[in-house]
């Protein structure tokens, strides 16, 4: 009875044909502005470039891979009891919460322009640092530390 659903084709943004990038624009999106979105993700990467000398696409990519955790725990209900169980994250779930992450940690910084904060984030979480690379880091241990539920996933 489960049903499937079809799932959009997210075209690859114009500027470095990356689906990647464009998934990151439409997830900093507000509101539906998107063109406020395009700006401070190309602004973030001018910084990067800038910053780093490398390409700022090699850099958002390890930033996603270091920010994008492995395993996450779920609530489940047995008798009268919830359970946080253990899961493996999928691929496209682990994309989405590494760029939630990242856009969430650069937004509860304050004092700068989006662009240069989500520049930052990004550079850290390049290095295995930062508030994004701390909260998969965090929900791996909460994971670890509820791995003796883990016979109850489905």
């Amino acid at each position: 009875m489960s049903q499937k659903f079809k799932t959009r084709e997210i075209f690859p943004d114009s500027v470095h044909d990356s689906v990647i990038v464009s998934k990151f624009i439409n997830t900093i999106m507000e509101r539906g502005k998107k063109s406020v979105a395009r700006k401070i993700v190309y602004g973030a990467f001018d910084i990067i470039k800038e910053q780093t000398k490398q390409e700022p696409m090699d850099i958002l990519e390890r930033a996603l891979e270091e920010a994008a955790p492995k395993v996450e725990v779920r609530p489940q209900r047995v008798g009268g009891a919830t359970y946080q169980v253990p899961r493996e994250v999928k691929d496209k779930r682990a994309l989405s919460l590494a760029m939630r992450w990242l856009i969430d940690s650069a937004q509860k910084k304050k004092g700068k322009t989006m662009a240069v904060r989500l520049a930052d984030e990004i550079i850290q979480a390049s290095k295995a640092e930062g508030e994004a690379v701390k909260k998969k880091i965090n929900v791996h241990k909460m994971a670890e530390a509820n791995k003796a539920f883990a016979y109850l996933a489905r």
